[in-house]
């Protein structure tokens, strides 16, 4: 008598959402990443920190003549200042989401790397952490080429710069993962557009990166506190200035919040993509 396969137990299915399973074997991805870039770094580097080197002096020293100097907190601080302690924050958001969208996604859908990866004992989770941390890699590389000039223009000496480098990889890792929520999302590269226009552009305009938070009319600024480049702005500036945070427990642990749920969100996209 033939069995009934109407009966039949269907197969566990794994969920998307489930916790991600990461190794070490994130590594290899990564250092491949480094390889092939390495020979495409000069320009790389050059079209990172062209365009946020043309905002600081047209704005910094071309504003800045006009504007002078910027209250902030109930200080006088130099506009030039000002801008670039914002600024630096804005380049590692940009470089780690150009990255995480425009590179992962050529490597995930049009190159296909990312299917040739896992015919290797590297599993999606792992390549998508490959990609979010060679992003974060990226940005942090881009913003130190961008401090040296800052360094060199003489715009600040102070000696807490030095931890602006992890709060600014920090800040990379954040950004990729929000970036990499798209990357999972998009059928081609005019999808990117909508995060930059709709997502990046005003955050800019409402982190406090060219203008004081405070002509920010009350609900908006409310808004403003918590979005993931204003917290950062609010950890790297005051080290500009040679003094500390006036929150940064809050700021770190936004971020972290940042990251932890974008990479999630990203991770369990990516897996629905490939039916992983």
């Amino acid at each position: 008598m033939s069995s009934d396969n109407s009966l039949a137990v269907p197969e566990p299915t794994l969920s998307a959402w489930r916790a991600p399973e990461l190794s070490w074997r994130w590594w290899p991805v990564f250092l491949r990443n480094l390889l092939v870039w390495r020979k495409l770094a000069v320009p790389s580097l050059v079209g990172n920190i062209a365009e946020p080197l043309i905002w600081l002096v047209a704005f910094g020293y071309g504003m800045g003549a006009l504007v002078g100097q910027v209250n902030l907190g109930g200080q006088s601080v130099p506009y030039i200042l000002f801008l670039a302690s914002g600024s630096i924050c804005m380049s590692a958001m940009n470089a780690a989401s150009f990255e995480a969208l425009y590179s992962a996604f050529s490597r995930m859908q049009v190159q296909r790397t990312w299917d040739g990866i896992m015919n290797a004992p590297v599993s999606l989770d792992n390549i998508v952490l490959a990609e979010m941390l060679w992003a974060s890699f990226k940005a942090l590389f881009t913003v130190t080429a961008i401090l040296g000039v800052m360094l060199a223009l003489g715009i600040s000496h102070s000696p807490k710069l030095l931890l602006a480098w992890p709060l600014l990889f920090l800040a990379g890792i954040s950004f990729s993962c929000i970036a990499l929520i798209f990357n999972a999302l998009a059928k081609g590269y005019d999808f990117f557009t909508y995060y930059f226009t709709l997502f990046l552009t005003p955050m800019m305009f409402l982190s406090g990166v060219f203008f004081p938070r405070e002509q920010l009319p009350s609900v908006v600024r409310v808004v403003s506190d918590w979005l993931p480049l204003t917290n950062a702005v609010e950890l790297v500036r005051p080290l500009f200035m040679d003094q500390w945070p006036e929150h940064p427990l809050r700021n770190l642990l936004v971020l972290l919040a940042y990251a932890v749920a974008a990479f999630w969100l990203a991770l369990a996209l990516t897996r629905r993509r490939f039916k992983a």
